[in-house]
């Protein structure tokens, strides 16, 4: 399944830092040279939950934005039974 969120399909994105020494010229100097550009990953904050589908648990990865926006409905959620007393 690998890094992949189960309900918005958010995955590892590509993309580049880049090294710059020099001073801007809005600043006074002659401008910014480039003296580097390295790859990097930019990862997504999944995190491991317990979910039930058709009425069984299931352990997926969700992004954290989706947890918040209530997309995901966790298994395991014991609710406590109140009784009352007449």
């Amino acid at each position: 399944m690998g890094k992949e969120c189960f309900y918005c399909k958010k995955k590892v994105m590509v993309g580049r830092s880049i090294a710059r020494r020099g001073k801007p010229i809005k600043q006074g100097g002659i401008g910014l040279k480039t003296t580097g550009i390295t790859k990097r990953t930019f990862e997504p904050n999944l995190q491991n939950v317990k979910i039930v589908i058709d009425g069984k648990n299931k352990r997926v990865t969700a992004c954290t934005k989706c947890i918040k926006a209530g997309k995901v409905v966790k298994a395991g959620k014991k609710v406590a039974k109140v009784t009352k007393k007449a």
